[in-house]
């Protein structure tokens, strides 16, 4: 019984996050309680808990976890000061009177705003509020404008600069060196946040080719559902004074990480100063704006870093009761190898991302599973890829997916739900294709980091 504490410890945190407490406190209040417990029946060593400030310190002066508030400051801005929707019809003008045309102009602008954002339920909110009527009043049928919106809403969790993107190199990089260190190498190189930025351009171009080739192919064999739409023509000055300037802030930002020129925190830095720069030139930027995308970026940024303490707090307890080796353990007991255990923690994840955002299963996990998979001979940035997409395609699975529930909200009562679960089908099965190649050339991840550090 004891042994299984720390299973009871996962049991009990998902019973509390299903009352609807918030899940900072939910990982904190469930780790202390079993603390608590353990230490009263002399099972659990309250030492332990004497390395929480060091860590919570270790995090303030992670220069990498600056680059988060600033790369939402960035995302916040383009979305509030509305730039965004001047990209979107900017990228409608262009491509919108041809057939599947609109589409494409959704797909590209919100794979641009997705990762500038890095927070999926804003980009979907957003392409829901500006391009979802837009479509149907040009004809596209519910299905085909909905599943764009979601797939393309979710792509801020593979293309760079993503905060999950971050988030996740921060925590593989931890969890690589505690694999080198139990190995006895202690000069390992570092897996840093560039590498997985690198790592993840191929396969998100990938994925977003693959989003207009779907849509372009419904409008060539099913034209009715995606009509060319009938937009006023915008003068060719106005669309590139529209396009230019934030396309460059994205590609600078970008461009100063692939080629070293900049760390991912300097690079964020460049793009929150730019996108203020952006926007006061547009004069888009007064007091008021400027006041609401402060306020919310602390908030999201707030967020990301409570639940940063709250899971520093539980994977401290569950390690201190076995849970680590309790975890190695039924690995080595699965059938099938390294790929048995890699698909269980697959297939574990894709269902945590119904209930859990991409947050709380990069800091509770990935620190978990991680060493144990790069222990079995798995490459980092690999897998960082790999969980990304997965991951992705949770928040895209009917009937839990976060999109769907996003776009929901925001949706006229004229697109149905069901609409909407069976709009995202298609492009769920280009995740699970895109998937497949990785696990079958893995060099679509690790070919392109490898070549630039050449």
């Amino acid at each position: 019984m004891i042994e299984l504490l720390p299973l009871w410890m996962f049991i009990a945190l998902c019973a509390v996050l299903m009352l609807g407490y918030p899940v900072a406190f939910s990982l904190a209040g469930t780790a202390l309680l079993f603390a608590a417990g353990g230490i009263l029946s002399n099972h659990f060593d309250p030492a332990l808990l004497g390395a929480l400030p060091s860590r919570i310190y270790g995090a303030m002066t992670n220069a990498t976890l600056t680059a988060v508030p600033l790369f939402v400051f960035m995302g916040v801005t383009l979305e509030r000061t509305r730039i965004a929707e001047g990209l979107l019809n900017s990228m409608s003008s262009l491509f919108g009177n041809r057939p599947g045309g609109l589409g494409l102009a959704v797909i590209l602008v919100g794979a641009l705003l997705a990762a500038s954002t890095g927070i999926v339920g804003a980009t979907v909110v957003t392409m829901g509020l500006l391009s979802l009527p837009t479509m149907l009043k040009a004809g596209y049928s519910p299905r085909l404008a909905a599943g764009t919106i979601c797939a393309t809403g979710t792509l801020g969790q593979i293309i760079p600069p993503s905060i999950a993107l971050i988030l996740l190199g921060d925590t593989l990089s931890n969890a690589y060196q505690q694999a080198q260190l139990s190995l006895g190498n202690f000069n390992s190189e570092a897996v840093s946040v560039g590498d997985l930025f690198i790592a993840a351009l191929v396969p998100g171009l990938l994925l977003v080719i693959a989003y207009c080739v779907y849509v372009l192919f419904v409008a060539r064999w099913r034209p009715q559902d995606a009509p060319a739409a009938n937009l006023p023509k915008v003068p060719i000055l106005h669309l590139l004074r529209e396009l230019i300037a934030p396309m460059a802030l994205i590609i600078v930002v970008l461009g100063s990480i692939l080629l070293g020129i900049a760390t991912p925190t300097e690079a964020a830095g460049m793009g929150a100063v730019g996108a203020l720069l952006l926007a006061a030139n547009k004069g888009k930027l007064d007091l008021s704006v400027t006041r609401d995308i402060s306020r919310t970026t602390l908030e999201v940024s707030a967020m990301v870093f409570m639940i940063l303490i709250g899971a520093t707090l539980f994977s401290l307890v569950f390690r201190g009761f076995g849970g680590e080796e309790m975890v190695q353990a039924f690995f080595d007991g699965l059938p099938g190898g390294r790929y048995a255990a890699l698909l269980v923690v697959m297939l574990f994840m894709f269902l945590l991302g119904f209930v859990l955002d991409f947050i709380e299963i990069t800091f509770v996990v990935v620190p978990i599973v991680g060493p144990i998979l790069m222990l079995m001979g798995f490459d980092p940035v690999w897998l960082g890829i790999l969980i990304a997409i997965n991951l992705q395609t949770s928040f895209l699975t009917p009937p839990f997916g976060f999109a769907l529930f996003y776009l929901r909200g925001v949706a006229p009562r004229s697109v149905a739900t069901s609409d909407i679960y069976r709009g995202v089908i298609p492009f769920i099965v280009i995740q699970w294709l895109m998937m497949g190649l990785l696990i079958l050339w893995p060099e679509l991840a690790t070919w392109l980091p490898a070549a630039l550090k050449n």
